[in-house]
C-alpha cells in the first residue's frame, strides 16, 4: 500500500526552476553495506553482459541472487535502494488546481548516460527478452526493462532516475536532482503563488533512521548551491595563504642570516 500527502503552501520567490529531493543520515546504509560504492566501478553495473547477466560480482552481496538463486539485475546495495518516491505540483489559481509540467529529461549526468551505462542489445526485437533468467531488485516494484515503457530512450539501464541515483554522493546528507521546471507556462520558473505538492511515499527510511526532504531552488551559470564546497575552498584557501605568509618569513630569515654571515 502506497501512502500519499498533499502540501499546500505558498512560494514568494520567483523564477524558481529545480525540484530535488535531500537524504540525510544515509551513512548508516553505506557502513552497513560496503558493497553500496563498490558496486558501481564498473560500466555495467557489476555485470558481464557476456555471461548474460548471471554471474554478479562478489561486491553486489547480498543483493546478488534472490532465494531462489536467480542472478538480481541490476545487483547490488545501491541498486536496491533506489529512490521511488513520486511527486505532482500544481499551481493553486482561484481555487482551481494547475498542474505544473515536471522535465524529466537530462536530468543526469552526460557521461553516465553516454559513456559509462548501456543497456544490454534486445533479443528478438524484445527488451524485456534481454533479462530472461533474471530477477529484479528485491526493493524495485517493477523490473528495469520496465522503468518507462513509453520512452525506450528512458528505459533499463539508462533510465534518467536511475542514473541520478547511481550517482554516488560524497558525504551521507546529499541533494539529487529529481525533475526541472522548463515547460510551458513555467518555462521561465515558478512565479510567486500558492502551490500544491502532492507526496507519494514509496520509499522507507525508518529502517536506518533516515529523513527525507524536497528542496525547491534556483541555478546559477555556477551550478547549484553547494556549501560544502564553498567552506572547503575557503578553508583551504587560508590555509594557503598563511602557509606562504609563514615560508616567506623563514625565507627572508634565513636568507638575510646567511648574507650577514658572509
Amino acid at each position: 500500500m502506497v501512502c500519499q500527502k498533499t502540501i499546500i503552501s505558498s512560494l514568494a520567490i520567483h523564477s524558481i526552476s529545480r525540484f530535488a529531493f535531500g537524504m540525510n543520515n544515509l551513512l548508516n546504509v553505506v557502513s552497513t553495506f560496503g558493497s553500496f560504492i563498490l558496486c558501481i566501478e564498473s560500466h555495467f553495473l557489476c555485470f558481464d553482459f557476456r555471461l548474460t547477466f548471471q554471474s554478479p560480482r562478489d561486491v553486489c552481496s547480498p543483493y546478488s541472487y534472490d532465494s531462489k538463486n536467480n542472478p538480481i539485475v541490476p545487483c547490488g546495495t545501491i541498486a536496491n535502494s533506489m529512490f521511488n518516491d513520486t511527486f505532482e505540483l500544481y499551481q493553486i489559481i482561484n481555487g482551481t488546481k494547475k498542474e505544473v509540467p515536471l522535465d524529466g529529461k537530462g536530468i543526469s549526468w552526460w557521461t553516465d548516460f553516454n559513456i559509462k551505462y548501456r543497456n544490454p542489445l534486445s533479443v528478438n526485437g524484445s527488451f524485456a527478452s534481454a533479462f530472461d533468467g533474471t530477477v529484479k531488485p528485491i526493493n524495485w516494484p517493477k523490473a528495469a526493462y520496465e522503468l518507462d515503457l513509453t520512452d525506450p530512450n528512458n528505459n533499463g539501464f539508462l533510465n534518467q532516475d536511475f542514473l541520478v541515483w547511481m550517482r554516488r554522493a560524497a558525504l551521507p546528507q546529499f541533494r539529487k536532482l529529481y525533475r526541472r521546471i522548463t515547460e510551458g507556462d513555467y518555462a521561465a520558473g515558478l512565479p510567486a503563488g500558492n502551490y500544491s505538492l502532492t507526496v507519494h511515499y514509496n520509499y522507507p527510511v525508518l529502517s536506518f533512521d533516515g529523513r527525507k526532504k524536497l528542496v525547491f531552488s534556483n541555478v546559477s551559470w555556477m551550478g547549484g548551491k553547494n556549501d560544502f564546497l564553498g567552506i572547503a575552498y575557503l578553508v583551504v584557501g587560508s590555509l594557503c595563504m598563511v602557509m606562504s605568509v609563514v615560508m616567506l618569513i623563514v625565507y627572508a630569515k634565513f636568507k638575510f642570516s646567511e648574507e650577514d654571515d658572509a
